[in-house]
């Protein structure tokens, strides 16, 4: 695998001034970045098609070991407060289990039954898509969930950083970013996982995209958690309304801090019928706005 192999060029790595060590890693950072451009075509349909899988049920499932799991967890939750995907509709699959996620269970990765059984008991279906992360492509528990959950009906994709592995081949989408040798060998928390976490980030983003969560560029669907997107949500209702701050405020204070239906008070729909009228048209934004105005 390229991902273990030692490359000559840094073999006496740990003898260098420490600002040449750092331009290299700089340099090899870019070199896996690079790596993901064959991809984008192939992120795009597994896009699409894991967007048109979820639909309005279904749920996305992260699997990995290791460091590749730990990239594909941290993917995954950044999906609630930024796009307020349901937690309920959010699972992670993390060899060794979520403690591993601090504590390292290196061993679990090796355990194919665990991951089975973990799909089993999950209860993963058709509805449900199922990312498999993995640099060596390799990874006997991530290999086996991912198979589990192809049998069981799922959409499964599978990201690896070895080509002609059998996580990509067992896949219904695979994505290779081949970044080859690490600038310290094996350890792929540096180019490999650099190159994970840009397609996760592209993935999940155009799968968000897909599922009407964005609207004009804008996070609609966000969680308002705090004061800071407080101020943002209100900034998106004056943008796409075309009101001022004090209306939009008002309008997102009747829609309990719902983007969307602050929008649809904020052009002149009524506080209750803007929920309806969202979920009449698959909570799209766009959609909803264009049945409002065209209702007037």
């Amino acid at each position: 695998m390229s991902t273990e192999a030692i490359d000559p060029r840094y073999v006496d790595i740990d003898q260098w001034p420490t600002t040449l060590v750092v331009e290299a890693m700089l340099e090899e950072q870019m070199a896996a970045i690079a790596a993901i451009g064959s991809q984008t075509p192939r992120i795009a349909q597994a896009a699409e098609a894991a967007a048109a899988r979820l639909g309005a049920r279904g749920r996305l499932v992260y699997v990995g070991a290791g460091t590749s799991g730990r990239v594909a967890v941290q993917d995954g939750v950044e999906l609630y407060p930024t796009y307020n995907w349901p937690e309920e509709r959010l699972l992670f699959l993390m060899a060794g289990g979520l403690d591993a996620l601090t504590q390292a269970a290196e061993g679990a990765e090796d355990d194919a039954d665990a991951a089975r059984a973990a799909v089993a008991a999950a209860h993963i279906g058709p509805e449900d898509v199922v990312i498999g992360v993995a640099a060596s492509g390799r990874t006997p528990f991530t290999c086996a969930a991912i198979a589990a959950a192809r049998a069981a009906g799922a959409l499964t994709i599978g990201i690896a950083n070895n080509d002609g592995t059998p996580l990509p081949a067992g896949a219904d989408h695979g994505l290779v970013a081949d970044t080859g040798t690490e600038i310290i060998a094996g350890s792929t928390r540096m180019k490999a996982g650099t190159a994970q976490k840009a397609m996760l980030n592209m993935l999940s983003t155009a799968i968000m995209l897909r599922l009407g969560l964005v609207h004009r560029g804008r996070m609609v669907n966000m969680r308002i958690s705090n004061a800071k997107l407080r101020a943002r949500g209100e900034q998106m209702v004056c943008d796409i309304a075309g009101v001022d701050r004090s209306a939009a405020a008002r309008a997102l204070d009747l829609a309990g801090l719902d983007i969307k239906q602050a929008v649809l008070i904020a052009i002149g729909v009524d506080a209750q019928a803007a929920g309806r009228l969202l979920a009449d048209h698959g909570h799209n934004l766009a959609d909803a706005i264009a049945a409002a105005k065209g209702g007037k």
